[in-house]
């Protein structure tokens, strides 16, 4: 049997997955988790052979799912589930150590195929997200640019971000105003949007 660890915050998703894996003869749904943490702790205690993880979670992403299994349960493959998946997150995902990319609106028996894939060694991308993962335009903006961006996300003023960036308001104003220019967008909130949509933050 193939011992499998569900982690997904949307609590009829995860006991409707849970319920058709439970059909496959040789898959078994061992613990169930809402979020990031929980799924952590839930893998060690019942030591799962794949874990499906959301991407998007509380307390812990599932990029850091991701990082935290690779450290406690480095035999156990993961299979990322998203609903939302954007390009620039496989290979992010795939960098991170997970196995497998399915998104959420795949067919119902292709998640059990693809657990069985990850758990003889094999992977699995979803081709959609295959395909746009190789048309993703690198990223126009240079490491400081994105490091106040990224900064600037919460609406922190320029005075904040000068501080935690070390750097002086007017240099802190040139970057997001360069961020903005480059990126076309209409606004720092829309710079912030347009980075997050294409995985750069």
């Amino acid at each position: 049997m193939i011992r499998v660890l569900l982690a997904d915050d949307e609590e009829l998703i995860r006991a409707a997955l849970g319920a058709l894996l439970d059909l496959e003869p040789d898959l078994t749904v061992v613990a169930q988790a809402a979020d990031g943490p929980a799924a952590v702790t839930a893998a060690r205690a019942h030591r799962p052979d794949v874990a499906v993880v959301d991407l998007e979670m509380p307390g812990l992403d599932g990029f850091g799912v991701i990082a935290e299994l690779a450290r406690v349960l480095p035999d156990c493959a993961v299979v990322i589930l998203t609903g939302r998946g954007r390009p620039a997150h496989l290979p992010r995902a795939l960098t991170a150590g997970a196995r497998g990319f399915l998104a959420k609106g795949s067919p119902a028996g292709a998640l059990a195929d693809v657990i069985r894939r990850v758990r003889a060694g094999g992977r699995y991308v979803d081709p959609a997200l295959a395909a746009d993962a190789l048309s993703i335009p690198p990223c126009p903006l240079t490491p400081r640019e994105l490091e106040t961006l990224r900064l600037a996300e919460y609406g922190a003023p320029v005075a904040v971000i000068a501080r935690r960036a070390h750097l002086s308001s007017g240099t802190v104003r040139n970057y997001l105003a360069s961020a903005v220019q480059k990126l076309g967008a209409a606004s720092r909130a829309d710079a912030v949007r347009l980075a997050h949509d294409n995985g750069w933050l």
